[in-house]
């Protein structure tokens, strides 16, 4: 399952391109290089995330998927415990998951960051 690293494109409070924050998700891609909600539903096993913030360290979550909402990022609270744990970041992007592209991140308060895919591996 391919990585996908995301990086800030730019924005209110995120410096452009700054490696301090990122987001690294494990995604199952269809033959057009999207996410693949019929491969997300079908794996027994959650798909991982990770979130990289100065001052916060290291978050480990998912990626989870909605008919209706679309893909999202959910962390887990610092005990570990995937109980409860809320949606922290919702994605919504037009292109394939490629080097390049952009997509947006609305976060827990509602604001939304400009994110660029910068590898794919």
């Amino acid at each position: 399952m391919p990585l996908v690293v995301l990086s800030p494109s730019g924005g209110t409070g995120l410096p452009e391109g700054s490696p301090q924050y990122r987001y690294e998700v494990r995604l199952s891609l269809d033959p057009q290089g999207y996410p693949d909600p019929k491969a997300w539903y079908a794996d027994p096993a959650p798909w991982p995330a990770r979130r990289f913030w100065p001052d916060q360290g290291l978050m480990d979550g998912d990626v989870i998927y909605d008919e209706d909402s679309g893909w999202a990022l959910r962390f887990f609270r610092r005990d570990d415990s995937p109980i409860d744990a809320p949606i922290q970041a919702v994605i919504r992007g037009s292109g394939p998951c490629r080097p390049g592209e952009n997509l947006t991140i609305t976060e827990p308060d509602g604001r939304d960051f400009a994110w660029r895919i910068v590898g794919v591996d």
